[in-house]
């Protein structure tokens, strides 16, 4: 199976795009990281269904890691990406450097507000902003009309919407549910950092999450079921960055007959993992 064809530069991208937009075709996006995994390529199918032409973008963004986070060591793999990407129906991968997307002397930033304070924000204070600058210059340079992004980035997906929302962005964010391994573990590209005894406790956090949405749904109040999610994530061996019940629109307080979410953020071997679930329509008052 070939590869798909790689462009470096927003020209080149444009140029493709371009041609493909003066014969009628629908474009869709799936931004990632690179380090492509199931989760990656169940976005890719469903861009292929949901589009004529499919454009990946791999970039490692650095203005969403602070200086002690992992930048330097997070995975890279384009060959292995693009082998992975062979056969999927992907017409075209982004691959910019650095300098493609951040030019000598770049002093533009996207702040979001919302569904961007807390959770996360209370941990990494640069993130989001990081995030919302890059998918802004992403949709600026590709043009999609529809961009898919996975859901085991819960709040980053409710940012996007958002900023997408607020900014007027002619772009249709779909949201695709988290892929996971047998036993329950979200996957994600940092999962490869694991060493066996903290693979083998990562499920945990999902265990946990799910123990709690059934308890919300049979009516146990929402801060108990929290508590008791963070009492055996905990004992797992986890440091709990947080362990949150949300709206899962707003990310606000979790709000009687509508759905929510629980989020946790929590570390295990220097690794932080994150995951999410759907809760039941909440029905404390």
């Amino acid at each position: 199976m070939s590869r798909p064809d790689v462009v470096t530069t927003v020209a080149e991208l444009r140029t493709r795009v371009a041609a493909w937009r003066r014969d009628g075709a629908r474009i869709g996006m799936v931004p990632t990281m690179g380090a492509l995994h199931d989760g990656h390529l169940s976005l890719v199918e469903a861009a292929r269904g949901g589009a004529d032409r499919v454009v990946v973008s791999i970039f490692v963004n650095p203005t969403q890691f602070a200086p002690t986070e992992d930048l330097a060591t997070y995975p890279r793999d384009l060959d292995g990406d693009l082998a992975k990407l062979a056969g999927a129906g992907v017409d075209l991968v982004f691959a910019p450097e650095t300098g493609e997307m951040y030019p000598e002397g770049a002093a533009t930033t996207v702040t979001v507000g919302g569904p961007a304070v807390g959770l996360e924000s209370d941990a990494r204070p640069h993130f989001f902003a990081g995030v919302a600058t890059v998918v802004t210059k992403l949709f600026a340079q590709c043009l999609p009309d529809v961009a898919y992004f996975g859901e085991k980035d819960f709040q980053q997906l409710a940012v996007i919407r958002r900023l997408t929302r607020d900014l007027s962005l002619p772009v249709s964010v779909e949201g695709r549910p988290t892929v996971r391994e047998p036993d329950g573990l979200a996957m994600s590209s940092r999962n490869v950092y694991l060493n066996a005894d903290s693979r083998s406790r990562a499920p945990a956090l999902y265990a946990a999450l799910t123990r709690a949405a059934a308890a919300i749904g049979e009516g146990l109040p929402s801060e108990a079921a929290v508590a008791a999610a963070a009492a055996d994530i905990a004992a797992a061996g986890f440091a709990i960055d947080y362990v949150e019940h949300r709206d899962a629109e707003t990310l606000g307080r979790p709000e009687p007959g509508r759905p929510g979410r629980l989020l946790v953020a929590a570390r295990i071997q220097e690794v932080r993992l994150i995951d999410n679930i759907a809760t039941p329509n909440y029905r404390q008052l």
